[in-house]
């Protein structure tokens, strides 16, 4: 189980890597660039990890078989850099959030297996899913995911509770991986695809009503109160 955990993890750092790669495309990095980006990406969310549930040193310091895959990434991304480019706009989100579910199940096994509690072990992985594309986005000029009303970290976490639950519950690794990776992947797709979106809350101006409650406007200007308020995605204000 070890083993497949291994390839699953090292998968997940090529489809984020590869996200990394789009971003930094669609930017005009040069080849540093999109290595930098392909690698905070790749990475960056494990090492946070790490650090802190108190793993020293971190992974992909003793095993260097993290960074020549996210090289080799980059090279081929290169090579391939005509098809890269004239990627449609829908496939970093789709990229991304394959990459969102594999961390974010890595991270919540590693962390069980390091004795944390179950809400730690959520958090853990939810860090290990965020993390990267926060640093991407950031490095980008772009706002993470993360900080917008997208279903993207409720999305892991959702996939973290599933996991922890089932190896709580005794199920089979396998079992916990699959579900985990299914109900994070599910969510993140489907918020995509349906454009799903959280509430947000904002401060709006709201008009004075009349004394005798008849909802009309007060006949002389008077200045707006301002609330805050929740405002859904379809309603949102542009």
């Amino acid at each position: 189980m070890s083993g497949f955990v291994y390839w699953l993890d090292i998968a997940g750092v090529i489809v984020f890597a590869l996200s990394g790669v789009i971003l930094a495309c669609r930017s005009r990095m040069d080849p540093i660039g999109m290595l930098v980006l392909a690698a905070v990406t790749g990475i960056g969310g494990g090492t946070l990890r790490d650090l802190v549930l108190g793993v020293r040193p971190v992974f992909w310091v003793t095993d260097p078989i993290y960074l020549w895959v996210i090289f080799a990434t980059v090279s081929v991304s290169l090579l391939g850099f005509h098809y890269i480019h004239r990627l449609s706009r829908g496939f970093l989100p789709v990229a991304d959030a394959f990459g969102l579910a594999l961390f974010t199940v890595i991270g919540t096994h590693k962390a069980l297996l390091l004795g944390s509690p179950g809400v730690v072990a959520v958090l853990m992985g939810m860090m290990t899913g965020v993390a990267g594309g926060m640093i991407r986005d950031v490095l980008a000029q772009r706002v993470p995911m993360v900080l917008r009303e997208e279903v993207y970290a409720t999305a892991a976490m959702a996939g973290g509770i599933v996991y922890v639950a089932l190896h709580a519950l005794g199920a089979p690794p396998a079992v916990s991986i699959v579900a985990s990776l299914s109900v994070t992947l599910g969510l993140r797709l489907a918020a995509i695809h349906w454009q799903l979106a959280l509430p947000v809350f904002a401060w709006v101006s709201v008009p004075r009503k009349a004394p005798n409650d008849t909802g009309e406007p007060l006949s002389t200007p008077q200045k707006a109160k301002e609330r805050v308020r929740m405002i859904r995605h379809e309603r949102k204000q542009r």
